[in-house]
């Protein structure tokens, strides 16, 4: 059992990476600091039940995961309140945590990454259908492993698995596609 009094020390060091999943899960904001303020206060008022010793990082996902699920679903109930805004670039929000590392340390995968990030590519990844696109957030993304993702998403190992598939599937002809839009690869390849 956690100590609630040890709560925020241990789970302080996840808020970047808790607001950037549930940013890329709302596209917007506003929407992800509420919905991240409101799994922060679950997982406080549940933190005597977590098992110390056990993966924080995922439960902690598994708590905002759930908390989007649910509050998606409760919008989805309701007429629309407010019109789209400006999608944010969610790489703008993977980058705050490299902006401390030095770009002698990155790799050359990454520095072309970055290189190629433009409105397109987001567009690619936005446009994957949720169930799909979760996933590969998920483990491409954020590195999680096939295990820890089943326990974020609550569904099995299998789902998982079939899912992050067809959405890498997916994602891929919709790279491939700018890529020839943009001459990076020939329109006959």
């Amino acid at each position: 059992m956690a100590d609630q009094a040890t709560f925020a020390d241990d789970v302080m060091p996840y808020a970047k990476q808790l607001y950037a999943h549930a940013l890329r899960m709302t596209r917007n904001p506003a929407d992800a600091e509420d919905v991240l303020q409101e799994s922060y206060l679950k997982a406080y008022r549940a933190y005597d039940t977590f098992t110390s010793g056990t993966n924080l990082r995922a439960w902690l996902y598994r708590i905002v995961t759930n908390t989007y699920i649910n509050r998606y679903r409760s919008a989805q109930r309701r007429p629309d309140e407010v019109g789209s805004e400006d999608l944010e670039d969610f790489y703008l929000y993977k980058r705050i945590g490299d902006a401390d590392t030095p770009s002698s340390a990155r790799s050359a995968e990454q520095t072309v990454l970055d290189s190629l990030v433009h409105d397109d590519v987001v567009a690619a990844i936005e446009g994957l259908d949720e169930r799909f696109r979760q996933p590969v957030l998920l483990a491409d993304v954020e590195g999680f492993a096939y295990k820890e993702i089943a326990e974020i998403m609550d569904v099995p190992i299998g789902t998982v698995m079939s899912r992050l598939h067809r959405g890498r599937k997916q994602l891929q002809q919709r790279l491939w596609d700018v890529a020839r839009d943009h001459g990076i690869v020939e329109k006959d390849a």
